[in-house]
């Protein structure tokens, strides 16, 4: 059985990019909006790991991340950030807040497979 891997980012090219080239290997889940990301978990929608941009509207991959790790229910979800923006600030202050992973874009597939692989360990 694949494992689920849910994706949250606003530009849906990165969604269909990400399952182009891993869904030989997992199931996806795609979400535009965080908020609708986090509703659908809450709703019972359990997922091996979470792919989520960084910077998007409404509510950023870090409000997310808070909210994901303070949920008991699905605190124990790995989650990897993916962003354009390269700050070292903002990665400590992701990894400090429960991210698993960073990964800047654009990056490169394999990488980001060996990233989530690691990551379902």
């Amino acid at each position: 059985m694949k494992k689920k891997i849910l994706i949250i980012d606003d530009k849906p090219a990165i969604g269909q990019l990400i399952t182009l080239y891993l869904n030989a290997d997992y199931e996806f889940h795609y979400f535009a909006s965080a908020m609708a990301a986090y509703n659908w978990l809450k709703d019972g929608h359990l997922v091996d790991l979470i792919l989520s941009d960084y910077t998007m509207p409404e509510m950023n991959g870090y409000d997310l991340l808070v909210m994901i790790k303070q949920n008991e229910f699905l605190k124990n979800i790995p989650v990897i950030i993916l962003s354009g923006e390269d700050n070292t600030n903002t990665r400590i202050s992701l990894l400090e807040a429960g991210a698993d992973d960073f990964i800047l874009k654009p990056f490169n597939p394999l990488e980001l497979k060996l990233r989530i692989k690691k990551a379902l360990k």
